[in-house]
């Protein structure tokens, strides 16, 4: 039995300025393929993710992707990462939260309805990073946070599994081996941390 994975998102979902292989999907799904005992056959596990993302999608943006797509199947496990770019665009909360909503109950139809097989990554702080140089890093940090308080509380009330990597990535955000060579986008090895963390919370949703 082969296993399905949906990535939905933007930069970060896409992975910008790294490898395919590093983004963290096809990370995810390595780490999965490797030490998670999901099946009996050993033959079996998960295809290649299928990334619905694109660098500088916002949340409808997204969602218009998603009907240009037309799925018509479900998938095992699905993510959405999404909301930095309404963010860096300067749109309101009270927006994000509408279609922010909206997206996640998409992403669990796409999960066969089942809430427990869908993920939701917090939103990074660009602010942190190189390229928010001479920028109001404060004022970006405290939109993140209202962001994410959003998107957390509407998780809850769907009994979606929040991660939050924002906390480490503000850490590492302004370290060289964690950021692309853009000086904005994750490195391959943050990326790896987030892909952890997801694992982390397939394991303990199938337990």
């Amino acid at each position: 039995m082969n296993l399905s994975y949906l990535a939905l998102g933007d930069s970060y979902t896409i992975g910008e300025s790294v490898l395919p292989e590093e983004n963290f999907p096809s990370q995810t799904v390595q780490f999965l393929n490797k030490s998670l005992p999901l099946v009996e056959d050993p033959d079996s596990g998960f295809n290649t993710p299928q990334i619905i993302a694109k660098t500088g999608w916002t949340t409808d943006e997204l969602d218009a992707a998603i009907d240009d797509a037309a799925i018509s199947r479900t998938y095992d496990i699905v993510s959405l990462l999404i909301g930095v770019n309404n963010q860096y665009r300067g749109r309101s909360v009270s927006e994000y939260k509408t279609q922010f909503d909206h997206l996640l109950q998409r992403a669990i139809h796409f999960a066969g309805n089942k809430a427990k097989h869908v993920f939701v990554l917090s939103i990074p702080d660009w602010g942190v990073t190189p390229f928010a140089e001479g920028q109001d890093r404060q004022k970006i940090a405290t939109a993140i946070d209202a962001y994410n308080a959003t998107a957390k509380v509407i998780c809850e009330q769907h009994h979606i599994v929040f991660i939050d990597i924002t906390t480490a990535q503000r850490a590492d955000g302004d370290t060289k081996e964690f950021l692309a060579a853009d000086g904005l986008h994750p490195s391959g090895k943050e990326y790896t941390k987030w892909a952890q963390k997801l694992v982390k919370a397939v394991s303990d949703s199938r337990q």
